[in-house]
């Protein structure tokens, strides 16, 4: 697989048409010149040794010169070369509540696209940890494994919208059962779960999955997105435009509320912590600091490909036409024929 790692050089291709037409009319203001300074076929005559089809061979060389210089620029680059990576860190699920009460604007512009910016800022920290994404509303599914690729934890990230889980409300004990079944190591520890949500369980008992977590050694911190005072929840139309508030059988808008003592009640007795919210989006910031204070396992070895150069190749054909262009005559050799001697 090839790749530029310079690909803005390439616009400078735009440089060999120019170049074409630029010769082109070169050699044309040239021709009229010449049938402006005497007559055409004397002028030619004078000038046999010239030959049009070298001087256009030089132009060639000098074109080809300036392509491969260009790509040389671009730095193109082959993926041929495999190295084993150590990293160490612990393992993270951030599972992100994805109900339609997430779609309130109390936090603007909306909790979840709040949410879901926090999260990307905690992947551009991220150092060696796996990272897990889980998806959830009444019910809940792992939207991305743990991976150590943050960025395709952003593109799974990104694709997280209201209504994704058909499901309505929000089952807090589904998501923790289903982002526990991550993590992959009967270790009591490197374990941590970053549940952001606003806080209203719709599920079951989620006493049993708090003592779950503390067995297993699963650290929760609970991020509670949204107001305790409580708003409408927005609805929408099939063109996205918003189309009123959601209401209950009876016709009352229903509202939605931050319930921040279940959530404090989740990370206190799992050893995290309870964070709301905020502008300043220091939340998970802090989060990491902690997580970043904790001890480190031994991830595996990683497999990548270490993209090697290979813009010598094309630099190397670029002075070879260079070359070429500066060594080869604009003159072809006149052939000699006896006419006798004068008298």
């Amino acid at each position: 697989m090839i790749r530029f790692a310079n690909p803005v050089a390439l616009y400078s291709l735009i440089l060999i048409p120019a170049g074409i037409v630029f010769f082109y009319l070169v050699f044309r203001w040239k021709k009229n010149a010449l049938a402006k300074f005497g007559n055409l076929e004397l002028v030619q005559k004078l000038t046999a040794g010239l030959s049009r089809k070298r001087q256009y061979l030089k132009v060639a060389f000098l074109l080809v010169s300036l392509l491969f210089l260009i790509i040389a620029l671009a730095r193109p680059q082959i993926g041929t070369r495999l190295e084993e990576v150590q990293r160490e860190g612990v393992d993270v699920v951030v599972a992100v509540d994805v109900s339609l009460s997430m779609n309130a604007k109390d936090v603007p512009p909306t909790r979840l696209e709040k949410a879901k910016h926090e999260v990307g800022e905690l992947l551009k920290q991220l150092r060696g940890d796996r990272v897990g994404i889980v998806a959830f509303a009444g019910d809940a599914f792992m939207h991305c494994p743990l991976t150590l690729d943050y960025g395709a934890a952003k593109l799974f990230l990104d694709a997280l919208e209201p209504g994704v889980i058909p499901d309505p409300g929000t089952a807090i004990d589904r998501a923790m059962e289903v982002s526990m079944r991550a993590f992959e190591s009967a270790e009591r520890k490197y374990k941590v779960l970053i549940l952001i949500t606003d806080g209203e369980n719709h599920g079951g008992k989620i006493e049993p999955l708090i003592e779950q977590a503390e067995r297993e050694g699963v650290v929760v911190y609970t991020v509670g997105i949204g107001s305790p005072e409580g708003v409408p929840i927005p609805v929408f139309d099939e063109y996205g435009r918003q189309a009123g508030f959601k209401q209950d059988r009876s016709g009352e808008v229903v509202m939605t509320k931050l319930d921040e003592v279940s959530l404090e009640k989740i990370a206190l007795q799992t050893g995290g912590k309870y964070y709301r919210a905020t502008g300043a989006e220091q939340e998970l910031e802090k989060i990491y600091e902690e997580i970043s204070g904790m001890e480190k396992k031994e991830l595996g070895a990683v497999r990548f490909t270490q993209y090697e150069d290979r813009y010598q190749f094309f630099l190397a054909i670029s002075i070879l036409f260079l070359i070429l262009e500066i060594v080869f005559p604009e003159r072809k050799k006149m052939e000699e024929s006896w006419k006798g001697r004068f008298v």
